[in-house]
Order: structure tokens, then C-alpha cells, then sequence
């Protein structure tokens, strides 16, 4: 009986003795006072400048990354489509892509494949430059693209940044493209008729 008894305390002096070892980890994600604005530069694990935290980053900008999403303008989804931008990747049907995360998920590449198709030579061009106190790069030239259109994104770049396109809520091809600029997006190839499959 003593002998169970030794057993059973050791094992639990030992446990206590390994936990008190721990720190609790803080999560800025806890944060209540954690702005939107800064949720782009977190260093989240295994998400950090990859395409997923470029995806994830977009859709808590977009919608808080909530699928069902529909804003007051109409735009869809995670990443707050418009149907005629849908249409343009061969996607007609509203209600089965609301319902869709797996066709939310896919638009999404087609359409970074579509605009960088589309913008390759600005890609190319204005790269590594300053715009308007803007380092351009790739990933924030297709973030802009999904924001305004290419059509936007064109004419900031074209103008050195005097041009200031914005969308209806006020958000501007600038922000977009200091906010998600310098995620790897390599992997997205430009195609120029891009459809969803």
C-alpha cells in the first residue's frame, strides 16, 4: 500500500514539476484591441507571406472570411465576388457558388490567374518600384486587381500614383497594394481565359 502510494505522488510531483516549466503563450489573435488594418502583418504560423496567408488575409479584409458573406453592394463570398466578375471566369449560378466553398476557393485562383495574365507586362514593369510611398509587388498588384479590377490597378501604376481608384466603400488600389504586397503568389500561373472547372 505504501509502495502505491509513493507511486502515485512521484508520478504527480513529476507532472507538476514538468508543467511549471510552461509559459502561457499570448496570442495576438486574443487581442481584442488587435486592428484590422495590422491583421495583414501578423506572423502567423505556416501562414505568414505564403499563399495561404495571402488567401486568408484577403478574405478577413474582404468578409472576415465568412463564405456566406453577401455585402451591401451584393458581392459574394469569402472573397466578395460580383457577378459580372464571375460570369468573366464561367461561374453563372449565384446560389451554388454562395453555397460553394470549394467553388469559392477555385474562383478565386482563376481569377488571380486571369489578372495576372493580364497584367504580366505591369507585373514586370513596376516590380520592386516605389509608387506613391508603395514597394510594388506582384502579390499586392493582384490583391489591387481583386479590389478595383485590372482596369484600376492600370491606371494607379500608369500615373505614378496620382490617379487614386477606389472602390465603393472608399478603399483604395493603394491600400490594397501596401497591404498584401510581398506574399509569394509564384505558384498562380497567368492564363488568359481562365475558367473555373
Amino acid at each position: 500500500m505504501i509502495k502505491k502510494s509513493i507511486f502515485y505522488i512521484s508520478i504527480l510531483l513529476t507532472v507538476a514539476f514538468i508543467s511549471s516549466g510552461f509559459k502561457q503563450f499570448k496570442s495576438p489573435l486574443n487581442d481584442n484591441n488587435l486592428e484590422e488594418e495590422n491583421y495583414v502583418s501578423l506572423n502567423i504560423p505556416f501562414t505568414a507571406k505564403y499563399f495561404i496567408g495571402f488567401k486568408e488575409a484577403i478574405a478577413r479584409k474582404e468578409s472576415q472570411g465568412e463564405y456566406k458573406k453577401i455585402n451591401t453592394l451584393g458581392y459574394l463570398g469569402k472573397y466578395q465576388f460580383g457577378m459580372e466578375t464571375l460570369k468573366s471566369i464561367g461561374i453563372n449560378d449565384s446560389i451554388t457558388f454562395i453555397n460553394s466553398p470549394k467553388l469559392q476557393e477555385k474562383a478565386f485562383v482563376v481569377l488571380l490567374s486571369k489578372n495576372k495574365y493580364e497584367l504580366q507586362d505591369y507585373i514586370n514593369d513596376f516590380e520592386g518600384k516605389i509608387i506613391d510611398g508603395v514597394k510594388i509587388t506582384e502579390s499586392g498588384i493582384l490583391a489591387a486587381a481583386h479590389l478595383g479590377g485590372t482596369g484600376s490597378v492600370k491606371r494607379f501604376l500608369d500615373s505614378n500614383g496620382e490617379r487614386k481608384c477606389k472602390d465603393e466603400y472608399g478603399t483604395s488600389v493603394r491600400t490594397y497594394m501596401k497591404d498584401f504586397g510581398g506574399y509569394e503568389t509564384d505558384g498562380i500561373k497567368a492564363i488568359k481565359d481562365a475558367k473555373v472547372k
